[in-house]
């Protein structure tokens, strides 16, 4: 109890930072579709998220640098306010990409601040339980994020407000908290060839992990439209997904801590494979809602932890000088698959309709059991003691950090 005492400002500035950013996915895909944009432009806004992303976890720790935590805190979540509050003043696909932009720096500025106080606050014996705390308070508030569409109006002001007053509410638990301030932490240098050097395979596998989830949750408003769900079925839609990434973790870190993990890779990716194709089919026959539904958090199931095996089997051959540089490479490679994933998947609905999302994210898990098998033909699995499953958050660069300590201490 003591513990989450000490972090609540933090956690509460996620619930909100998550309520507020992770709404205006869902919403900008439902608006655009009601203010005539294309399914193109639609998915550019998706792209454009992760874009800003990226920036926003190369530059926070400079930013952190010159000007402290708690006022670089401010000024990523105002330029995440602005970037929600400004949609219903210019309504044209260009003008909101760049807003988005905005909104994917703020939510990577704000997690990169987030993670570098905890991780200066945690001690060897605290740390499991905050970040298992920290992991429950993230996917909660990923959750409500999704269900939030379900109660407001698209291509609206007051919705859009809504959501820029309670991502800039965020501000108030952090600012105002009367803890010490911790020392900057130092950025993370960036070779995205360390993650292949050490496992191609694993870095396969994370881009493989930005190009689904990131077309699911950032098309799949679209796909659900043009499908015929509701708003309020296309919140569910949303919200299983996540429910069945979370609900995952525990049975994909049991079974990648006890056998090959690329047989486990193989393993999800051959049932997001069946799960997407069975969605699509069902969809086709014109099933309910509630089937719909139900497919989708199978289908989060089943890609969620595609994420967390690759991070473990890279970190399998990684020294422990390494892990930092490693996790932020594998993040640039998440990051790039989520870059292109959303403005694909959309061209190819608007090309051969609502389906071709489905087929997409299908097509590249049969792309990762393919090289999955290749690879176990170039080299044996590792034999010495292997890093603990971790589940790992895509939040910023300095996730390495938090997760780094964990994976020595349960070596």
């Amino acid at each position: 109890m003591r513990l989450l005492i000490s972090f609540a400002a933090l956690f509460l500035s996620v619930v909100l930072l998550q309520l507020g950013s992770g709404g205006i996915a869902p919403l900008d895909a439902i608006s655009g579709l009601e203010l005539g944009f294309s399914r193109g432009e639609i998915g550019l806004l998706g792209s454009a998220h992760f874009v800003g992303f990226f920036i926003g976890c190369w530059w926070a720790p400079r930013v952190m640098g010159q000007v402290g935590l708690s006022r670089a805190f401010a000024a990523f979540t105002a330029a995440g306010t602005i970037g929600i509050m400004a949609h219903m003043m210019i309504v044209d696909p260009w003008a909101w990409a760049g807003m988005r932009v905005l909104s994917g720096f703020c939510v990577a500025g704000c997690y990169t601040i987030i993670e570098s106080w905890l991780q200066a606050k945690v001690t060897n014996e605290t740390r499991g339980r905050a970040m298992g705390t920290y992991r429950v308070v993230d996917i909660g508030g990923s959750l409500a994020a999704q269900l939030i569409i379900g109660v407001l109006e698209p291509a609206s002001y007051v919705a859009y407000n809504l959501l820029a007053i309670v991502c800039c509410a965020a501000l108030l638990p952090l600012t105002l908290t009367r803890a010490t301030q911790p020392a900057i932490p130092e950025a993370p240098r960036l070779r995205p060839t360390l993650a292949w050097a050490r496992s191609p395979l694993a870095a396969v596998g994370v881009v493989v992990a930005g190009l689904t989830t990131a077309s699911f949750r950032m098309v799949g408003p679209v796909y659900g439209v043009e499908v015929g769900l509701s708003t309020d079925q296309i919140a569910g839609f949303l919200a299983a997904f996540v429910l069945g990434g979370a609900l995952c973790q525990y049975p994909a870190g049991w079974a990648a801590d006890r056998y090959d993990r690329r047989w486990v890779l193989i393993g999800l990716s051959v049932m997001a494979v069946a799960a997407t194709v069975g969605t699509s089919l069902l969809t086709g026959l014109g099933s309910s809602g509630t089937a719909v539904i139900a497919a989708s958090a199978v289908i989060g199931f089943s890609t969620f932890p595609v994420y967390s095996v690759s991070t473990a089997h890279a970190h399998d051959f990684a020294m422990d000088h390494e892990r930092v540089e490693l996790s932020a490479a594998l993040m640039f490679l998440y990051a790039l698959g989520a870059i292109a994933a959303p403005y694909t998947s959309s061209l190819l609905i608007d090309a051969m309709g609502p389906a071709a999302m489905l087929w997409f994210m299908s097509g590249a898990h049969v792309a990762l059991i393919v090289f999955g098998l290749i690879r176990m033909r170039a080299r044996p699995a590792p034999t010495e003691e292997r890093t603990p499953y971790i589940y790992a958050p895509r939040t910023s660069f300095q996730i390495g950090r938090l997760l780094r300590s964990l994976r020595e201490q349960k070596r």
